[in-house]
């Protein structure tokens, strides 16, 4: 019996005909040849009254000596049919190349041309058909055809040698996928029992997605979050009901508690093949090679050797971590970056950060809706994603940006120079509205900006493409990024958004600002089959709900502490912690914190809203401890990696002296990390988190007050106490765990404040 795989035109001739550049592809999100629905648009309108657009197509693929049958399908641009009775198949593409660079056309966009002439071919029985590739060329919208005419029987030749070349990876593929989902419908739960609401958890998320809803669940630390969402997802696979697992993260010690737990469950029978995607900043190998400059080896050639290299890992890999990445990489001398970023596609859980699903700017642009449909979302700290839906969905500008441009394209691209000059004078402009109060907020587009950054996007695209070696390159591409982001922002632009510009100095920043993220979110993904949100600190679950944009039949979960109370000691100190009253209240905070660990040894955490705080605090606390009995560490600000993991190795067990260790409440240290049994003595919490008071927190107060709700808990207080749950929350995280809990503030002891704790920390 023949394996089958369904697959769209476009993927499949892209795996066969990697072409073009590496450099192209990742400075311009995929290829230097921008599809743009606009251009199509254009082309589209001149067609004549025979002519068809959008014409859906469709065949089956024998391969392989009939070991496989490849469905393929697709949608043309264009079906032209001639007065003479012929056909042709116009496929659109918008460049920024010359037809003198262009040359004939890219192989690629032939081969995606000819597939569709051959599924027009079969299906009206035609003995020849037109094949038309219709470039247009940005910046000015010249346009340029290349066309031929193919035979029935080349096409057929042309379309089977494709497919036979495609063969080999989608059988490993589909090889896989039958192991795969044998092993995940007898996979046994990785322990010898549930924790205390562990099996609810679990039995919540295999029935979202059986049901194909979203689930919100608050699981308090000591649930098993991880393996609790992962184990369900993962019989849903051996169900049927899911072909993709996404796990998404706001921060990459997250990361590792699912490749930990991917782990267990490889070795509890699962057979996945998981991917870790990094960062391209951390993983890229420019220790040793001129990426910005374009020299790097990794890429350049990279779609000659990247297909190997695909087929290699699959077939001797199952977790696909950072290093096994970078070890295949190197052996084939590609991109580590690139390389997960096209392993992503055809794994079966993809650990990664929030952006890759939510982010219009860098969300993985080759799945299609059947995909997505088969996929499912676990969004882990899922309380982070609302602050990280309003970062993804605005979009700023600066005008020192676009002075340097002016001035570094002077003499080398006069179209870059002048769209430069043109949007740095608009905001000159803005600056003198501003006056003397350095800002002013809108509730309307900024129309007279997209007309300025269009033009410049495309002649930055030219200039990116045409002319290398300006000192002021990496600057424009910096530049055309933020002019890209800017208007696919701008399009989203609705009742939520404000645009403001403030201005410092000779600075000026506008921004449209997202107030609320949740529409948005919900639109990212709706397309899934279900997404899970679990948080420890989902707390108010009202807020969250609204601010995730779950909708009225999504599902709800919250999960009561498998830790018994004994096991936390929590004591309130009523000091005041507001901004004016911290220097009368210093030294006798200082004073009880010091109390603390002289009393008890081990080791602490201390949390503060601010590195100011912290400092503050930290000086007056030194002066009442035995530098000989009690060692300090402190977070800083831009911490290198290698320092962040010193900074948590620090915290052995066997320690001879106290360690106290001052971090600030929402940083790398305040959530998803574990220091679990002696390694952590105390925790203490100094401040309710509040944000600092600014323009942005103002606007979204006064945005959620107009619509009748507290505008103030919704700016400052529910995420101030949420970064208060996290920090607290590093304390106990097994059931033979035992600490103090400081909570340092007048505040906690009062409403709202008092309420949003949880109740395991028995305050209430």
């Amino acid at each position: 019996m023949a394996y089958q795989v369904k697959t769209s035109v476009r993927p499949l001739v892209e795996y066969v005909f990697r072409s073009g550049s590496l450099e192209s592809g990742t400075r311009f999100g995929g290829s230097a040849l921008q599809e743009g629905t606009r251009i199509h648009r254009e082309v589209q309108e001149n067609y004549g009254e025979n002519d068809r657009k959008e014409v859906f197509l469709k065949t089956e693929l024998t391969c392989a000596e009939g070991e496989l049958i490849v469905q393929v399908e697709g949608r043309c641009d264009g079906l032209l049919q001639g007065e003479d009775g012929s056909y042709t198949i116009d496929e659109i593409k918008s460049t920024s190349e010359t037809a003198d660079q262009i040359e004939s056309g890219h192989e690629v966009h032939w081969a995606q041309a000819k597939f569709y002439a051959y599924m027009l071919m079969l299906d009206l029985k035609l003995d020849r058909v037109g094949v038309r590739l219709t470039y247009v060329h940005k910046p000015g919208g010249e346009r340029s055809v290349r066309e031929v005419m193919q035979t029935a029987e080349e096409l057929t030749a042309f379309v089977q040698e494709v497919a036979e070349r495609y063969a080999p990876y989608a059988l490993l593929l589909k090889k896989r996928e039958e192991k795969r989902n044998t092993a995940a419908a007898a996979l046994p739960f990785p322990f010898g029992r549930y924790r205390e609401g562990q099996r609810l958890f679990a039995g919540a998320v295999f029935k979202t997605v059986r049901e194909e809803k979203n689930l919100l669940a608050r699981a308090p630390t000591g649930t098993g979050k991880t393996i609790s969402t992962l184990f369900p997802a993962i019989k849903a696979i051996g169900e049927g009901l899911v072909g993709r697992i996404y796990y998404l993260t706001a921060k990459t010690t997250t990361q590792a508690g699912a490749e930990e737990a991917l782990g267990l469950l490889e070795r509890s029978g699962a057979y996945l093949s998981s991917i870790t995607i990094t960062a391209k900043d951390k993983v890229c190998f420019k220790e040793e090679e001129d990426c910005a400059g374009g020299q790097c080896r990794f890429a350049i050639g990279y779609y000659d050797r990247v297909n190997d290299a695909l087929m290699d890992l699959f077939e001797h890999e199952t977790r696909i971590t950072r290093e096994v990445l970078e070890q295949y990489a190197r052996k084939h001398t590609v991109c580590p970056f690139e390389f997960s970023l096209d392993a992503a596609y055809a794994a079966d859980v993809v650990v990664c950060d929030y952006n890759y699903v939510f982010d219009p700017r860098i969300a993985f642009k080759r799945l299609s809706d059947e995909q997505r449909g088969k996929s499912m979302l676990l969004v882990d700290e899922a309380h982070n994603l609302v602050e990280r839906g309003r970062e993804m969905f605005s979009a700023e500008l600066l005008k020192s940006a676009f002075l340097a441009i002016k001035r570094g394209y002077k003499e080398v691209h006069e179209g870059v120079r002048g769209a430069a000059d043109r949007v740095n004078a608009y905001l000159i402009l803005l600056r003198k509205q501003a006056g003397e109060a350095g800002r002013f907020v809108g509730s309307e587009p900024p129309e007279v900006m997209f007309k300025l950054l269009e033009p410049f996007v495309e002649q930055a695209e030219h200039a990116l493409v045409t002319v290398h070696g300006s000192e002021a390159e990496e600057e424009l591409l910096e530049a055309y990024f933020s002019a890209q982001a800017f208007l696919r922002v701008g399009r989203l632009y609705g009742d939520q958004y404000v645009t403001y510009v403030e201005t410092d100095g000779s600075e000026v920043r506008m921004k449209m600002f997202c107030l609320d993220p949740s529409q948005l979110l919900l639109q990212s993904s709706k397309n899934y089959r279900s997404a899970v949100y679990f948080s420890a600190t989902l707390a108010p679950l009202g807020f969250y709900r609204e601010m995730l944009g779950s909708a009225e039949d999504d599902y709800t979960l919250s999960i009561p502490s498998p830790f018994s109370p004994e096991q936390l000691d929590v004591t309130v100190l009523p000091f005041s912690t507001r901004f004016r009253d911290r220097e009368r209240t210093r030294d006798a905070l200082a004073g009880a914190l010091a109390d603390t660990v002289n009393k008890r040894p081990g080791n602490y955490l201390f949390f503060f809203p601010s590195y100011a705080y912290l400092q503050e605090i930290r000086q007056a606390f030194e002066t009442r401890i035995d530098p000989g009995e009690i060692e300090i560490l402190g977070q800083d600000a831009g911490m290198s990696e290698l320092a962040r993991t010193g900074f948590l190795d620090a915290f052995s067990a066997d320690r001879e002296k106290t360690l106290v260790g001052f971090a600030v409440m929402g940083g790398v240290f305040s959530e998803g990390i574990d220091l679990a049994g002696d390694r952590l003595t105390g925790v203490a919490v100094i401040g309710v988190g509040l944000p600092q008071i600014g323009l942005e927190r103002d606007i979204i107060r006064d945005y959620y007050n107009d619509r009748s709700r507290n505008g103030f808990n919704y700016a400052y207080v529910y995420p101030g106490m949420n970064k208060v749950q996290q920090a607290g929350g590093r304390l106990i995280r097994t059931e033979e765990d035992r600490g103090v809990l400081i909570l340092a503030d007048d505040r906690f002891l009062q409403e709202p404040y008092r309420s949003l704790l949880p109740d395991e920390w028995g305050t209430k």
